[in-house]
């Protein structure tokens, strides 16, 4: 393998690198999200009083199912962005892995 093209697949592998750990992050964020949405959810059932519902930068008094109903959509559609990048992970990391096994070669190759 040539210098050159050693030095692409590096530059490459170096950003997939960046992509993960960018990935990576972004799934502790939908985690946490979700987390909070299943607290919430508890919360509003155990709610006896009102309830107020964050909206723009206003708080909105809603009944118990109007709530509810708001906070498991959040709740899944940071479910579907988490399986979303969770599968974007995935593909990287392979990719990743196999990059990591033609530098090797290359670097092996290149000593000879």
């Amino acid at each position: 393998m040539e210098k050159e093209q050693l030095e692409k697949i590096t530059r490459e592998y170096q950003m997939l690198q960046e992509q993960l750990q960018s990935l990576a992050m972004q799934k502790e964020q939908f985690k946490e999200q979700k987390a909070e949405f299943a607290e919430a959810l508890e919360e509003i059932e155990k709610a006896k009083g009102r309830i107020y519902l964050a909206v723009g930068g206003i708080m909105v008094d809603v009944d118990k199912a109007t709530a509810t109903k708001s906070v498991k959509e959040k709740q899944d559609s940071a479910q579907m962005r988490l399986g979303i990048t969770e599968k974007q992970f995935d593909e990287l990391s392979k990719k990743e892995q196999s990059l990591r096994v033609e530098i090797t070669a290359a670097l092996k190759e290149l000593k000879e």
